[in-house]
């Protein structure tokens, strides 16, 4: 299997390699832990949403060089880094704004971390799609003991993840906890010695890349993180079923049931990039879809 770098991409303390129909992101300053600095974290959400545009990437890794995955913010500066004046302030709030989302992108994304993730970078991993971690590595959400509050939506994703409970007993006390405790609570799906991190979480990507239709992967993760917001169990339920209709009229799906009766490798043809007739979380558009399901 080949890899090709992009020598573009090693830039702000991000590199990124493709594999085939993978690629895989490397947070790449070790000598600082893989700390993130504001041109970092811009590089990183860039380099998501260009991957996720192309129709040829199935799956992303994220992962650490080195030692750790990611100690969280650089304090080299000390609290200058959190000390935004007024105009700051605006300009992060601009750009916080304009930020690519990745629950809204079409690609799985994978989480591998290798070794110890504290304060935003474990809340980066946390908004992703899966997470493989170190067992023995240390993981913790340490922004209470700096002083500060938790980021990066963790405070609306960590109680829908692990609950609310075991949510709030992490993000207050900001203690540290090992990879396998993450299993345990539900933060991670795979805890696995360190050594065996990427070699996981590339196995998952390239089982998503080589047997599940790109499509219905991406209309899948955007329709479950639109659920995570529904209320109304009865939209809910018509906007999976329209969806399940139309993806079962599409090429993709005989593909699919072919190529399991046949014990073969799928070849679908649409891309993830491809929309179904509607995509709106609007409750009215959802249960006109279904009641004009049968007349199409």
């Amino acid at each position: 299997m080949s890899t090709v770098v992009d020598p573009m991409s090693a830039t702000n303390g991000i590199t990124v390699e493709r594999s085939r129909r993978i690629a895989t992101v490397w947070l790449d300053r070790p000598e600082r832990g893989n700390g993130f600095i504001s041109a970092m974290q811009v590089e990183l959400h860039a380099r998501l949403e260009e991957l996720d545009r192309d129709d040829d990437v199935r799956a992303i890794v994220v992962t650490g060089r080195g030692r750790h995955f990611s100690t969280g913010a650089d304090l080299e500066p000390g609290g200058s880094n959190f000390a935004f004046d007024e105009d700051q302030q605006r300009d992060a709030r601009e750009v916080m704004t304009q930020r690519p989302r990745p629950w809204r992108m079409r690609t799985p994304i994978i989480g591998a971390l290798n070794g110890s993730a504290v304060g935003m970078g474990l809340t980066f991993a946390l908004q992703w799609d899966i997470r493989v971690v170190n067992e023995d590595a240390k993981y913790g959400f340490v922004f209470t003991r700096r002083g500060l509050i938790p980021e990066q939506n963790s405070l609306w994703l960590l109680p829908r993840l692990i609950g609310t409970a075991a949510a709030i007993e992490l993000l207050v006390t900001g203690r540290l906890f090992k990879g396998v405790e993450a299993k345990e609570l539900g933060l991670a799906t795979h805890a696995v010695p360190g050594e065996r991190v990427l070699p996981k979480a590339l196995e998952i990507a390239e089982d998503i890349a080589a047997n599940c239709a790109p499509a219905a992967v991406g209309l899948t993760k955007q329709l479950l993180y639109q659920m995570l917001g529904e209320t109304d169990r009865e939209s809910a339920f018509h906007r999976e079923w329209e969806l399940f209709r139309w993806v079962g009229r599409q090429s993709d799906s005989a593909e699919g049931v072919a190529a399991f009766l046949d014990k073969r490798e799928p070849r679908f043809q649409l891309a993830k990039s491809s929309d179904a007739p509607w995509s709106s979380s609007d409750k009215t558009l959802a249960t006109r879809a279904w009641s004009s399901a049968d007349g199409r």
